[in-house]
């Protein structure tokens, strides 16, 4: 509802628009609950890269899923696990759309304590593309 006098501001043409629907980390796209984490564990599949594993089990649900898990005892400092958090669930928002309908969890292997971000994105997308189909 527009007030008088107020005016309606559009951005200008050729701008760029934040995209807020596919590629958002909707709840829909994540593993919450105890009993999920427990049957991706349990089904046993997994691929291993230098510093993640990546758990997978197919699913019924219309898109790939994720979880994600880094140790206290491999990254010590909070501002280290956000970190890899951070950069999991961004690299799993621009690539959820070509993954295979898996839950998958993402799980730190090795101390991250000298790693550079470089080397943490090229792990995850060896692991991605290692994914089977």
């Amino acid at each position: 509802m527009l007030v008088a006098g107020s005016e309606l501001h559009l951005a200008p043409a050729g701008s760029v628009q934040p995209q807020t629907g596919a590629r958002s980390f909707r709840p829909a796209y994540r593993l919450c609950k105890t009993d999920e984490y427990s049957s991706v564990f349990a089904f046993r599949k997994a691929v291993r890269g230098r510093y993640f594993v990546l758990h997978y089990r197919p699913s019924e649900s219309p898109t790939a899923r994720l979880g994600v898990v880094v140790a206290k005892k491999l990254a010590r400092r909070a501002v280290l696990r956000n970190l890899i958090k951070r950069m999991a669930r961004e690299w799993f928002r621009h690539t959820r759309e070509t993954l295979p309908h898996h839950d998958l969890i993402l799980r730190l292997n090795a101390p991250a304590k000298d790693v550079t971000r470089a080397d943490l994105r090229q792990d995850l997308a060896a692991l991605f593309k290692r994914l089977p189909k």
